[in-house]
């Protein structure tokens, strides 16, 4: 909705990782020099970490949409709490080599023919793992096997693992010192400051057509900083909820109260989200030391009725924050109904 408004060509701010919106930030830019570095090693792993939303995956797919298809097939997997098997099964697939009736030594065997194959036609074989956090040691011990695959001395397949920082604690693991060998290029992604958070949301701004409406002020910019600490995705979600609420508003400029108010009805959604149920006991159930309340109910009914009534009034402070907001929205859909029947 807010796109029209704003004259936008499009969402700026979509969680999902687009090579397309890629910003290269101080930190984007030195990690983007390693994977290149790597790259142009053929061999090994290349290992980016950061924290989640940090912009691992977009930084990768960015450097993928800018190789060149005739040289290059890479295969990307997204990793689960996999074993060793399970790992080379995902992988196999990815590359799109066939599993059928195969035991892990023709599995094995089928692999090594692909990359013999690819290589032989010209081409490197590239595999993306993200999630890499998730792999067993064992996943990660047959990761490491398969870059022994060799060709006249040349490495079949190079790996680029992504992961969340605790990933570095598995690798100082004496059982992965052959794979922390291999590692040709390292890296860990930081947030972006202040200045690269304002040129992050101008940028994504731009992309899709933005002519300086809305506009920011330099306190709300700020305010988006503090709230999301320069994390991009945490950023793209504060930024659509945002330019939503502008929309809805009719705001052509951004201040920090409006920064504030968006995030404080952000934290208040997840809360009720994050937030178990209350619900009461049973009438007549027993309490911990086997007494009744004076109305045959537990007596720790009275706990959780308070606790009840603290949940109701926290959904209808969350029904007023959201008020005029909802308001505006019944406005608009009765105004576009009113002219579609017209």
């Amino acid at each position: 909705m807010y796109t029209e408004f704003y004259k936008l060509q499009g969402l700026p701010f979509q969680l999902s990782p687009d090579p397309r919106f890629f910003f290269g930030s101080s930190g984007h830019q030195k990690a983007m020099a390693y994977l290149t570095y790597g790259l142009h090693q053929g061999e090994g792993f290349i290992i980016i970490t950061g924290d989640i939303g940090a912009g691992k995956t977009t930084l990768v797919g960015h450097l993928f949409s800018n190789l060149d298809a005739t040289k290059f097939i890479a295969a990307k997997l997204v990793s689960t709490q996999l074993d060793a098997n399970d790992t080379l099964r995902m992988i196999a697939g990815a590359f799109g080599i066939p599993q059928e009736g195969a035991d892990k030594a023709q599995l094995l065997r089928r692999m090594e023919s692909f990359l013999v194959a690819t290589h032989n036609a010209g081409k490197r074989s590239l595999l993306v793992i993200d999630e890499v956090q998730n792999l067993s040691v064992s996943a990660l011990e047959e990761l490491r096997m398969l870059s022994n695959f060799q060709l006249g001395g040349k490495a079949l397949l190079q790996s680029f693992l992504l992961g969340q920082p605790q990933f570095r604690s598995t690798l100082s693991r004496d059982e992965l010192e052959q794979l922390r060998q291999r590692i040709i290029a390292s890296y860990h992604l930081g947030p972006l400051d202040l200045p690269e958070t304002q040129a992050y949301i101008e940028h994504r701004l731009q992309l899709v057509g933005w002519a300086g409406d809305p506009q920011f002020t330099a306190e709300a910019y700020r305010t988006v900083h503090e709230l999301t600490g320069g994390v991009p995705r945490k950023i793209n979600a504060l930024c659509s909820r945002i330019l939503l609420n502008g929309f809805l508003e009719e705001l052509h400029v951004i201040e920090a109260p409006v920064v504030t108010q968006v995030g404080r009805e952000l934290t208040e959604e997840l809360a009720q989200v994050m937030t178990p149920d209350n619900a009461a006991p049973l009438a007549g159930a027993d309490d911990h030391d086997g007494r009744r309340g004076s109305n045959g109910t537990n007596g720790n009914g009275y706990a959780a009725s308070a606790a009840l009534a603290t949940r109701v009034s926290a959904l209808e402070q969350h029904v007023r924050t959201h008020e005029r907001t909802i308001k505006r929205a019944l406005e608009i859909a009765a105004d576009y109904l009113s002219g579609a029947k017209a």
